[in-house]
């Protein structure tokens, strides 16, 4: 199941993004997936997850949305669960202080074993701190600021993978109205590579696209099924 080769990159189990990012996601890189719910993204994350794995490397997941589930890893996993449960390392903050904790202890707690970290979702508990003190906006966000910061600079120290998911909010001044990430600005400023995740006519069919990448290419869609074994292209 491994290879522990510390330059390769963690495949997300998609055909056409791995292709067009050339293997899948790159040691020291920071990478963003927003959406709206049910887009996949914590499937996605999961996925991921089990592909480190799979390469003999471990994950720290810090699950801030409770979306993580031991049925679901083992139905992207199959007869490797008990071994991929193992390589995974489960964080699950209460609150965006305790966020802020393990934000400043990942860098002691990642280690030469670790090649991914994932924040599923990094704004969720921002989102809720902000809802309960909306006087202390800008505080909160030079916060979560800071928070991305120290991430980025242990993805880079440390030669990992950092992938964040974000919630959605929507833009009224636009036409058609879009959605954003969650703290679009911040967010967008750090990631290296950014994938919307979007919804379509179909539940069980989700377009991705590959907004923003290290080499500034066009961006690429494609549309991926969410299935019992995981997300796939269609």
């Amino acid at each position: 199941m491994t290879c522990n080769d510390l330059s390769q990159k963690i495949p997300t189990g998609c055909r056409a993004i791995d292709e067009f990012l050339k293997g899948g996601l790159p040691v020291e890189g920071v990478i963003l997936v927003y959406g709206e719910a049910e887009t996949g993204k914590t499937t996605l994350a999961m996925q991921c997850a089990t592909n480190c794995a799979r390469l003999g490397f471990k994950t720290l997941f810090v699950d801030s949305d409770r979306t993580f589930s031991a049925r679901r890893l083992s139905q992207i996993a199959a007869e490797q669960f008990q071994a991929i449960a193992e390589m995974i390392i489960l964080a699950r903050p209460n609150n965006f202080e305790e966020q802020t904790l393990i934000v400043d202890q990942s860098n002691d707690f990642v280690n030469k074993n670790f090649k991914l970290v994932v924040f599923d979702t990094v704004t969720s508990l921002y989102r809720l701190k902000i809802s309960e003190s909306p006087s202390k906006t800008f505080e909160l966000n030079r916060e979560l600021n800071r928070q991305l910061a120290v991430l980025a600079q242990m993805a880079r120290t440390q030669k990992i993978t950092l992938l964040l998911t974000s919630q959605v909010h929507s833009v009224l001044n636009e036409a058609p109205i879009s959605i954003e990430p969650v703290a679009t600005r911040v967010l967008r400023f750090w990631a290296d590579i950014v994938v919307a995740m979007k919804l379509t006519e179909n539940p069980q069919i989700i377009n991705a696209t590959v907004e923003k990448n290290p080499e500034k290419l066009p961006p690429i869609a494609c549309d991926l099924k969410i299935e019992e074994t995981g997300i796939h292209e269609t």
